[in-house]
């Protein structure tokens, strides 16, 4: 025998929940009551009929929590567990609607988990409109007033942008398959920039070919970026999930894929300004620039000119020395030249001296050089004669 404690049976059902994939999908309708909604955020309330009731629990952040009220009747759509701490079956609730919708909301909310989960509406994946579009592709119904409202709202924005409509029915049955169509026939024009998907508001009913799975994968595997703008702005429908960008309204889409000539026109002389105000700017930095450099050049020529002026004095000092020193230098010259012919024999020669010289060109300066009876060469300033010596005598014998 096998005995549990309460945690543990309590734990073990809990198991038992989690682990039936039928009841972790669970929808059931009842009548809403004991609602408690604290600061959490959280809601806590009972779903009943006219026999039972069961706990339930919303937290914050579900679909759906803002329709729950005492009396109301809903279809919630939740998970069947255990609540340990009180030992309570309760569902835990994660959509609420309106049980008055039926089955289309109940589609919606299914199909919208569903390509949730496959990834269609990652932010991701989603691509840039073009600023400045050249064609425009349109899916709407050619008969409408939405297809009127487009052509007003980007002739006045844009006029230079070309409109291509691919017509669509945008209500009832067939509508799904001409949608897919007409995004299909658009992604074939190959410079084409953007698609706007569009139609005016209705009910869920009326909006519902917007919903369908088909026309969500269209949207998807279109190369060209799509903008949705279904119905008024309280309508939600899965192509503004799937779509690159969506638009409250079919007009506000038409303002979203073109620019406004005004604002650009704006934008244009902005730019204009700018680029004069940095033109001059940039100007009046160059002429600071080239103002700086002339005086400083004006500083340098002035300098050189100094230096010049001061080269030259410098050069004129040096001159007036070396012609000083060399004037002296002549001076100095001319005297030891003057003292120079003084002592030489021609001037010796000049004042009535003679030089007495041997045959062999020897000078006679002392008398021991010559000899008694030897002939001698005398000569005078002008000339000379050969003479012989009678005596020779020293001076101490005179």
């Amino acid at each position: 025998m096998v005995i549990f404690s309460v945690s543990q049976l309590l734990s073990y059902l809990k198991d038992l929940l989690n682990q039936d994939t039928f009841l972790q999908d669970l929808w059931i309708q009842g009548e809403v009551s004991n609602l408690a909604q604290p600061g959490s955020g959280h809601s806590y309330f009972s779903l009943r009929d006219s026999n039972v009731t069961v706990r339930c629990v919303m937290f914050r952040g579900s679909l759906g929590s803002e329709l729950l009220s005492d009396g109301a009747l809903v279809i919630s759509h939740g998970r069947a567990s255990v609540y340990e701490a009180r030992g309570d079956l309760q569902l835990v609730v994660d959509i609420v609607q309106p049980q008055g919708i039926g089955d289309l909301k109940l589609q919606f909310e299914e199909l919208k988990l569903k390509l949730d989960q496959e990834g269609l509406f990652e932010l991701s994946r989603k691509r840039q409109i073009p600023s400045f579009p050249n064609k425009i592709g349109v899916v709407t119904s050619p008969t409408g007033a939405v297809w009127h409202d487009i052509q007003n709202v980007v002739n006045r924005r844009y006029p230079l942008v070309e409109l291509i409509l691919a017509p669509t029915l945008v209500q009832g049955d067939d509508a799904p398959d001409s949608i897919v169509d007409a995004i299909g026939c658009l992604n074939q024009i190959i410079d084409l920039d953007v698609i706007l998907l569009a139609r005016g508001g209705g009910s869920l009913e009326d909006l519902w070919p917007f919903n369908e799975e088909s026309v969500a994968r269209a949207i998807f595997a279109s190369q060209v970026p799509i903008i949705s703008g279904i119905g008024h702005e309280t309508d939600s429908t899965i192509t503004d999930l799937v779509a690159d960008q969506f638009a409250s309204t079919p007009s506000v889409a038409a303002e979203m894929v073109v620019p406004s000539s005004v604002d650009l026109i704006s934008r244009i002389i902005d730019s204009q300004h700018i680029l004069t105000t940095s033109a001059k700017n940039l100007y009046g930095m160059k002429l600071s620039s080239l103002m700086f450099l002339d005086t400083n050049l004006r500083g340098f020529k002035f300098g050189f000119d100094n230096l010049r002026q001061q080269t030259d004095d410098l050069l004129s000092g040096a001159l007036k020395s070396i012609r000083r020193d060399f004037d002296q230098l002549s001076e100095r010259t001319r005297s030891i030249m003057m003292r120079l012919e003084s002592l030489s024999p021609e001037d010796t020669l000049r004042r009535g001296y003679a030089i007495v010289q041997t045959h062999n060109d020897t000078v006679v300066k002392d008398f021991s050089q010559i000899n008694s009876g030897e002939m001698v060469d005398v000569i005078l300033s002008r000339g000379g004669f050969e003479a012989k010596v009678q005596s020779v005598s020293s001076d101490d014998q005179k």
